[in-house]
């Protein structure tokens, strides 16, 4: 028996495969579908999935984002990739992340099952590699990783809305205080990270009791929970000098203070990632204490984080085009303090946008914060400063639209600012792609903005402005219709033509002899 996730954000193509594998693999497959990258990594996490066919292009976290990840907690996976892009930069990466096989749509039913045939005998071959005993070790291993992982990212970006009651039912946690800490391990290749994470999880699980997270970045978050009389910062030390001597990279640690409210891990999390600006090369440091040992690069350090902390008020008080220039300011002062030490950076940046999402989710409680996971994704893999600058820009810009709106309230920021620039461009080309960068943010957050603000996609929106400007043109009388199809963006006017009739019922020229009672052709 086989499991297998179809993930493309169009139903039509969930259907057909669908039918296609029933038809040709009845009785030997179980079927799950997602929509959505981020749905389809929950289920990839939960089911015990063999085979995934996946989309590349898709709203939120990209099919390449959802492999890496996917791939890092579940190797043994067989993801085929079915894609409308035959880009070969899109299928080197893909089979670089570690697809099966990569196949460009439409494709022929015949190859699909063909393709599906070849994957269930990968997993039938990589199933027959593991002993019983083996495999049962493997997967509580797994499961135990994934728990903690999920529970640490729980406590890092959804602290409102998670039950944390299970969690801790789940790792045999009565009762709180506890406190936490942010490693920093540099210095290491990526061959080797895998590595170093299984002997930092196996030092700390045997020197105490505490829940592992995954690497972000070159950061890895762990939650202490605290014995009657155990000192966090004797601890601290300990773990410290345990890592320093197993690991060849180097090794900080920042510890928060006691807290005895699960529902502040956010803030207790946060507060550990800050002790890290105190260090400079190697050590520890505390929440609200600080050394020559554990202080940072001076005043550049200092003056970053104090405008990342001004930047995430001005993005909790909806404060759009204040937050754009602290966010070039932070950017400056962050490549100033730390040059030539990118890891450095790029984990400020990461912790920095972490507390912004959490800065909009306070100033408004309808904010979704859909796009987390593909921050990780992106700054582990990332390290270009022109591209980093970019992206950072574009989500603090959208966390401050975001913190701008309460529900029902007020129209997005962003959004007003993008109709108002269509409105008065309407004659020249209107891509989603350079719009977006005019109003530094992604494509992909236009996209969805238009569509929760507008009830319309944005190419509808923009055609829809453009005609029923046409329209006011028309009944003007003052323009000829060549010229009115040039005014509103339209080169080729029979084009036009086609257009004001699918929406309108009828053709320019009729429209206008209703209007005025004559006609001057097409």
């Amino acid at each position: 028996m086989y499991n297998i996730l179809l993930t493309d954000d169009e139903q039509i193509v969930i259907d057909s495969l669908t039918m296609i594998l029933n038809k040709n693999f009845e009785g030997q497959i179980t079927i799950f579908s997602a929509s959505s990258g981020t749905k389809a990594l929950e289920i990839a996490r939960s089911t015990a999935i063999d085979i995934i066919f996946m989309d590349i292009h898709m709203p939120g976290m990209n099919g390449l984002e959802t492999i890496s990840l996917i791939k890092r907690i579940k190797p043994n996976i067989v993801i085929i990739i079915l894609s409308a892009y035959d880009q070969f930069q899109y299928a080197q990466e893909a089979l670089n992340l570690g697809a099966f096989k990569y196949l460009t749509k439409p494709v022929n039913r015949n190859l699909i099952a063909q393709t599906a045939r070849e994957a269930m005998n990968q997993v039938d071959s990589e199933r027959g590699k593991l002993t019983d005993s083996i495999e049962l070790r493997q997967k509580l291993s797994v499961v135990s990783t994934m728990v903690e992982s999920d529970f640490i990212y729980s406590c890092i970006f959804n602290n409102k809305g998670t039950d944390f009651s299970e969690y801790l039912n789940y790792f045999g946690i009565e009762g709180l205080p506890y406190f936490f800490a942010c490693l920093e391990i540099s210095d290491i290749p990526n061959e080797k990270r895998y590595d170093v994470y299984v002997k930092i999880r196996d030092a700390l699980g045997g020197k105490c009791r505490c829940v592992t997270g995954s690497f972000m970045g070159d950061r890895i978050g762990v939650f202490f929970p605290l014995a009657k009389n155990e000192n966090p910062e004797e601890l601290t030390r300990e773990i410290y000098t345990l890592l320093a001597t197993k690991i060849s990279g180097k090794v900080k640690i920042g510890a928060s203070e006691i807290e005895r409210d699960i529902m502040k891990a956010q803030n207790a999390y946060n507060a550990a990632a800050a002790c890290l600006s105190k260090i400079e090369d190697e050590g520890v440091a505390f929440s609200g204490k600080g050394s020559a040992q554990e202080s940072g690069k001076g005043s550049g350090a200092s003056l970053a984080e104090k405008a990342a902390s001004r930047l995430v008020a001005a993005i909790r008080g909806g404060n759009s085009s204040a937050a754009a220039g602290l966010a070039k300011e932070y950017c400056a002062l962050l490549y100033q303090a730390f040059e030539g030490q990118n890891d450095k950076i790029k984990g400020s940046l990461f912790e920095t946008l972490v507390k912004e999402r959490g800065a909009a989710s306070q100033a408004n409680p309808d904010y979704k914060d859909e796009d987390s996971a593909g921050d990780f994704s992106f700054f582990a893999k990332t390290n270009e400063r022109e591209q980093l600058e970019k992206y950072f820009l574009e989500r603090s810009s959208e966390c401050a639209a975001s913190a701008a709106m309460s529900k029902g309230s007020q129209e997005n920021p962003i959004a007003l600012k993008a109709r108002q620039y269509i409105d008065s461009h309407l004659a020249e080309p209107q891509s989603l792609e350079s719009l977006a960068e005019i109003l530094g943010v992604s494509p992909f957050y236009l996209s969805k903005l238009f569509k929760e603000q507008t009830g319309e996609t944005y190419i509808n929106y923009v055609t829809s402005a453009r005609l029923e400007k046409a329209k006011r043109l028309l009944s003007d009388g003052a323009l000829i219709i060549k010229e009115i199809s040039a005014d509103v963006g339209y080169n080729d006017q029979n084009y036009f033509s086609k257009l004001f009739r699918q929406k309108y019922g009828e053709t320019p020229s009729e429209y206008r002899q209703k209007m005025l009672g004559s006609g001057d052709g097409e």
